[in-house]
């Protein structure tokens, strides 16, 4: 029989509306409708549409999906942070709510029998917590600055750099996922109902130094933002927080001792090329930089915005020197466990096809993982007859 919530939860996961899949798949809008509430089930030719474009098994439709068995309220699609600057659509909201039920899910199949390290980060988070409790009384700028010292200090960040920021994140608990959110999200993050700390980064157009602005952004709202219903903003309480999480991200990767100590021997303060070692050093942008130097009073404002002048005359307001010089991390928790599961063969690519019901690529959409390190391990299961399998009579 025909599932009808699979095709929604899967339609919803491609941020598609009824309309727009039945434009893809030739059909009306009512009979998306009628497949979907179980009144009529998809000929063979549509189910054929469905399983290409969202590269899955006919199968796919006629058993319970992933998400059956899980617990729906374990993401909470009203806490999620978008780095943006507006309020995201219900649609656009719901949808990547579904991929991190998704992955969710799918990680609770796979890591069963994975030890992970600890979680700092939930430890950090309720060290925050506790902290505003204490200093309640502290203004907000001065509390922000005390998150981000100690979250950089429990982190593991050295003093005088931002070097393995990624890794040290995922490390501390973080699981990082690319994925293409579009042209006006950046990333977001949220807090699982069990203590799992999301972030989601955009794959598109991004250099080195604002990913790092990003994972940092994102940081500050897991740290400072926890159980905010970000939904429910008005637009000026929502730059609001997004202004705390920047604010946050600065002082981050730009704390301020070291930071003053590298400003103290730049000559031409409002050159945004005195500033590319300091970018180099700390994998900040150099409008970042100058933001923090504003910030800190280590330039004056006319000072600042002769800097701006600059950026946009010198065309570096979209790309910077050093842009594409300073390599991109990706994240790589989610590739390792599936290395681990793979290596002892505790799973296989085929396993996870089959019992998902879904192609390869869709593996990919999934955990952002590039196709070719699912080939790979796939073609590693096709096993040869080799001299190995061969012995000498004794």
């Amino acid at each position: 029989m025909f599932i009808g919530k699979s095709l929604t939860n899967i339609r919803i996961l491609h941020d598609l509306s009824r309309n727009q899949l039945a434009e893809k798949v030739g059909v009306t809008e009512q009979a998306i409708w009628q497949y979907e509430n179980g009144y009529t089930s998809p000929k063979l030719e549509v189910i054929n549409k469905l399983k290409t474009i969202f590269k899955v098994k006919s199968s796919y439709f006629y058993k319970e999906d992933m998400l059956s068995e899980a617990d729906m309220n374990n993401i909470q699609t009203h806490n999620i942070a978008y780095r943006s600057e507006t309020i995201n659509s219900l649609n656009k909201t719901q949808s990547e709510s579904m991929h991190i039920r998704f992955i969710d899910v799918f990680l609770k199949k796979i890591e069963r029998k994975i030890n992970y390290p600890k979680n700092i980060l939930l430890e950090l988070r309720n060290d925050t917590i506790l902290f505003f409790k204490k200093n309640c009384e502290m203004d907000r700028d001065t509390q922000i600055k005390c998150i981000a010292e100690l979250a950089r200090n429990k982190i593991g960040l050295r003093n005088n750099s931002n070097k393995n920021f990624l890794f040290l994140l995922e490390k501390a608990g973080a699981f990082i996922f690319e994925k293409e959110i579009g042209e006006t999200i950046d990333a977001y993050s949220l807090w699982s109902k069990d203590d799992r700390p999301y972030i989601i980064l955009g794959s598109i157009k991004k250099s080195a130094v604002r990913r790092n602005f990003d994972l940092a952004h994102e940081l500050g709202h897991l740290l400072l933002h926890y159980k905010v219903e970000f939904t429910m903003q008005d637009k000026k309480s929502y730059r609001q927080l997004e202004d705390e999480a920047n604010q946050f991200a600065s002082m981050f990767l730009l704390p301020e001792d070291s930071f003053r100590k590298d400003c103290n021997g730049i000559v031409k303060v409002s050159n945004p090329d005195a500033y590319l070692d300091l970018k180099q050093k700390w994998h900040v942008s150099l409008q970042a930089i100058a933001m923090r130097a504003l910030k800190l009073k280590i330039i004056n404002y006319q000072q600042y915005r002769y800097f701006f002048m600059s950026i946009n005359k010198k065309g570096y307001k979209f790309i910077e020197p050093l842009d594409y010089e300073i390599p991109i991390n990706r994240p790589m928790k989610m590739k390792s466990i599936l290395q681990l599961l793979f290596d002892h063969d505790l799973y296989s690519v085929s396993d996870l096809m089959d019992e998902l019901k879904v192609d390869q690529s869709f593996l990919t959409v999934l955990t952002g993982i590039e196709e070719e390190f699912f080939t790979k391990h796939r073609q590693k299961e096709n096993k040869n007859f080799t001299v190995s399998e061969l012995t000498f009579k004794s």
